[in-house]
């Protein structure tokens, strides 16, 4: 069972066009009926940092969760380097919220856990719901038959990279991966105070572009067995093309070894990198930061070796009920202001991220904003998901990928070595061993 790839129609509406989008209506009117929860407290845990306008987005959604239901909403926000385990604790403690937003490699994880509660009929009640769910995070919020995690926002990683040097320069965005180098030389020629192309060790995300783009894959499913495809030749090949970006190349730096995409981006923005991979989400933040940016920036698909898209990874969040929850009614009603109709819709005008909901997709495709359409092509063409396995989160934790970037790029081991290294611990990890 392979759930690399994702339908073209595995997409939402990008943040820009999110509100234009909505302002014709909402999602169709619930089957579930009306909650009367007067009295009550609907606790939440919430990601901090994703919108910097959280608390004042939820003081509107509360006031109108408390009109339609009359309960109250209490919110809480948990940074992201801290809730896995903290989520870890609560579900051990029976101390988890009525509702919480997961990351969607976390979603599978707490469901085999036996800590959520399934959605699958609440969404059914509601009518066009069902079929109206972005695929990509529908998949991954779905596991042994039922959905654990209702989508609510997504993105996607592309190439970013500084439009006014290509002009300079005379480039065209690359749309193959000798472009890519191509391009990374002329721009070391002129601009050597600048990386050509940044290449972090600490980025699991931007790595499997290069190995899916190569024929490669992360791991399958055989049976039972879960097969990491990281030491084929494929994979191999991907990664070498993208590590030679730094060792062969020059096109990044011995520093980048230990860089997380956070760092590549604060490095784009005092404008020490003219290409990297960076997440539809970003482009807004980089400009709020350095607003000397203004027009000066563009994305770009990920292309394949020689034409077409190489996939990135369609990632983002759920929103999941825990079966603590002891009104699972006014826990699912939260859920869906959330993620249809006006909310959904300025969450992700707010945060540059993709709504959940297929419908909302029409005016993203048709847009030519060159930092919102490369995106949304991204998503249609060459959206993907990392393994959807309880496991999975284990291999993030354990740092399976970035350390074998790492171990290559400050030179402790060969590509072969690395990669062979890192398919054997993946595969001992997602089989439980």
């Amino acid at each position: 069972m392979n759930k690399r790839f994702l339908p073209v129609a595995a997409l939402g509406l990008t943040a820009a066009l999110a509100l234009a989008a909505c302002s014709s209506g909402e999602t169709p009117a619930a089957d579930n009926g009306p909650i009367d929860a007067k009295g009550e407290t609907l606790t939440v845990w919430i990601m901090e940092g994703t919108n910097p306008d959280s608390e004042p987005f939820f003081e509107k959604v509360g006031e109108a969760f408390t009109e339609e239901t009359g309960a109250t909403l209490d919110v809480e926000y948990v940074q992201w380097a801290d809730a896995h385990d903290r989520f870890v604790t609560s579900i051990a403690g029976g101390t988890t919220p009525d509702v919480a937003e997961t990351g969607t490699t976390w979603t599978a994880e707490f469901a085999d856990a036996g800590a959520l509660a399934p959605l699958t009929d609440y969404v059914a009640a509601e009518k066009g719901l069902e079929k109206d769910l972005v695929d990509g995070l529908e998949v991954a919020g779905t596991y042994d038959g039922d959905l654990y995690g209702m989508p609510w926002y997504a993105g996607v990683r592309s190439i970013v990279y500084r439009a006014d040097v290509f002009e300079e320069l005379g480039l065209e965005a690359p749309t193959s991966w000798d472009d890519i180098v191509a391009a990374g030389e002329a721009i070391k020629a002129a601009h050597p105070e600048m990386l050509a192309f940044a290449v972090p060790g600490n980025a699991e995300f931007g790595v499997y572009p290069w190995v899916w783009g190569a024929g490669g894959e992360v791991s399958t499913l055989k049976g039972d067995e879960w097969t990491s495809g990281l030491a084929s030749k494929e994979s191999q090949e991907g990664i070498q093309f993208y590590t030679d970006l730094a060792l062969k190349h020059g096109f990044s730096s011995a520093g980048a070894t230990t860089w997380k995409e956070t760092d590549v981006r604060d490095a784009f923005t005092q404008g020490n990198v003219a290409m990297m991979l960076s997440g539809s989400w970003t482009p807004k933040a980089l400009i709020e930061k350095a607003p000397d940016l203004e027009g000066k920036i563009a994305a770009a698909v990920i292309p394949g070796q020689e034409e077409g898209i190489s996939p990135s990874v369609l990632g983002g969040s759920h929103l999941s009920v825990f079966n603590t929850s002891k009104n699972q009614d006014l826990a699912f009603a939260f859920v869906k202001l959330m993620t249809t109709g006006k909310f959904a819709a300025e969450w992700a005008d707010s945060t540059g991220y993709f709504p959940g909901l297929e419908s909302l997709m029409d005016d993203a495709l048709a847009s030519t904003d060159p930092l919102v359409q490369p995106f949304a092509q991204q998503m249609v063409e060459g959206g993907a998901s990392v393994p959807v396995t309880p496991t999975f989160g284990a291999v993030q934790a354990k740092q399976t990928t970035n350390t074998m970037m790492q171990a290559i790029l400050s030179g402790q081991k060969t590509v072969e070595q690395a990669t062979k290294d890192a398919a054997a611990e993946m595969d001992t990890i997602m089989n439980g061993n």
